[in-house]
């Protein structure tokens, strides 16, 4: 009995010792402040909390994408001579990218969550974020039963959602915020399961970061500053636990990600260039297996949507079912064919005046409303905190005014309303009359079922307005990455 005692000893003993190895391992940062000595997470002290050691992991039913530098813009041919897209040397910050475009089923379940929520008091919410499904009709085509049966059918549930506009996108990719940031919070504890929501008691990330979420919390976390509190506090973004938001990809972020460039370059150097977000400047396969076989999901010719029966050259009639093609070097599947993407950017003709470092148009900067004691609002009807626009401030250095879509656009002299002594900024693009680019439209990018190939290169553009849905747009979201540039930096190469 005494040796198996000392044995089942010995056990425990080294038990608990790999374990301490493997947590040292796991955490390289201790719990004390490099800069005052002081304990960090330490109710003693005061309570000061961080997460140390924070390691993001990639968001499910996501790739990631290591950013850099690459030529952006139009590198072939420009056959149509919009002259909009010159090439021009840019940087991009690693991200994070759905593999595939949001699905109809994807995109169910969010109207679903919406209808279940807000149908009673607020049906308008749940129809404002219906696709467009009379985007199928045509005067002298027969689409008719797509219109009921594609976003809804289950033949198409891992379809791409197309006929959502820019506007629904968005409001889409907030929801996607909301809902992993929740579930989140309710695996670490922090907040309880709770499918009864209604109306302004919804989960909003933004209204529990600032402390004026309704809804029930679980234990909380932890309250170091006032250890009796049993209720906890509310988490907060220092604990590693809350993501960033989901959203659009910027038009700079979606053409990086789509040429793909980790596949065709050594040591910083690209051997080849691209046509398509493969190697070859061909839409075929040249893989000996898969010979002559067509890698997007476009339009071949006039009259030739998928080939002749018998040997359906893509076998898209319209839309396909996702990665019904090879990804591209990144994992992305069908990011160019198939459906053309929303992107953040509002459009302009030009692009060169942009930064070279995340280059990007359409910065509308809201910070969150207060009274006049300096408190928050309370939310809105919907749950949602309430925001204002920034104020002007002609003191700041990097930016003047809230708006900033139509930023350097020209000044009042090139107005085409000059000489007629009409000297309102707003009329350098007349919207209607002389143009059709104004603040609302966006910018749509690769090319679709029914484009043609010279679509399918990143580098060409076209743009909307953001309240309008086409059968063959659809969208795919990103998240940044937090931290590290890349998943395993080279720490033992900055410490020789």
């Amino acid at each position: 009995m005494i040796k198996k005692y000392i044995k089942s000893r010995k056990n425990i003993m080294s038990l608990i010792i790999c374990l301490s190895i493997l947590s040292s391992c796991g955490n390289k940062y201790k719990n004390i402040s490099s800069t005052t000595g002081w304990k960090i997470n330490e109710s003693k002290n005061g309570g000061f909390e961080a997460e140390l050691n924070f390691k993001e992991e990639i968001p499910v039913g996501m790739v990631f994408i290591e950013g850099g530098s690459f030529t952006m813009g139009q590198t072939e041919e420009d056959v149509l001579n919009d002259n909009n897209a010159n090439p021009r040397k840019v940087s991009v910050a690693s991200f994070y990218m759905d593999e595939t475009e949001v699905t109809n089923v994807a995109y169910r379940e969010y109207l679903f969550w919406l209808k279940r929520i807000y149908f009673g008091s607020y049906p308008n919410v749940y129809w404002n974020a219906l696709p467009d499904t009379n985007s199928w009709r045509s005067e002298l085509g027969f689409n008719d039963p797509l219109i009921n049966n594609y976003l809804r059918h289950a033949g198409f549930s891992h379809y791409p959602v197309v006929g959502v506009s820019w506007d629904q996108a968005q409001d889409y990719c907030l929801w996607r915020t909301d809902r992993v940031n929740e579930l989140a919070l309710i695996e670490s504890g922090a907040l309880k399961h709770n499918t009864d929501q209604v109306d302004d008691i919804s989960f909003n990330t933004e209204t529990y970061l600032s402390g004026q979420y309704t809804g029930e919390t679980k234990k909380g976390y932890k309250d170091l500053r006032n250890p009796k509190n049993r209720k906890g506090r509310v988490g907060n973004l220092y604990d590693g636990v809350i993501a960033a938001n989901y959203r659009l990809p910027t038009e700079a972020e979606w053409e990086f990600a789509a040429w793909g460039n980790i596949g065709n370059s050594i040591e910083e150097n690209i051997s080849d260039g691209r046509y398509y977000p493969w190697d070859r400047n061909s839409v075929r396969d040249n893989r000996k297996k898969f010979q002559g076989e067509l890698l997007a999901n476009f339009k071949r010719g006039s009259g030739d949507n998928m080939g002749i029966s018998g040997s359906l050259n893509d076998a898209g009639a319209r839309t396909m079912q996702v990665k019904s093609f090879p990804p591209n070097d990144y994992g992305l599947y069908d990011i160019v064919g198939n459906a053309a993407e929303w992107v953040l950017d509002v459009y302009r003709p030009s692009t060169s005046n942009q930064d070279d470092f995340m280059p990007f148009r359409g910065n509308v900067y809201k910070d969150k409303a207060k009274d006049e004691e300096g408190y928050y609002l309370e939310p809105d009807s919907l749950g949602r905190l309430q925001k204002v626009k920034a104020k002007s401030d002609s003191e700041r250095r990097n930016y003047n005014k809230a708006e900033n879509s139509s930023f350097m656009d020209g000044d009042i002299e090139s107005s085409i309303y000059y000489d007629k002594e009409e000297t309102d900024e707003q009329l350098m693009y007349d919207y209607g009359k002389t143009t059709l680019i104004n603040d609302n439209v966006h910018v749509y990018k690769g090319g679709s079922w029914m484009d043609r190939a010279y679509w399918l290169n990143p580098g060409s553009r076209r743009f909307l307005n953001s309240n309008i849905g086409k059968p063959n747009i659809g969208f795919r979201c990103v998240r940044d990455r937090m931290g590290s540039q890349n998943l395993n930096p080279n720490l033992k190469k900055a410490k020789n």
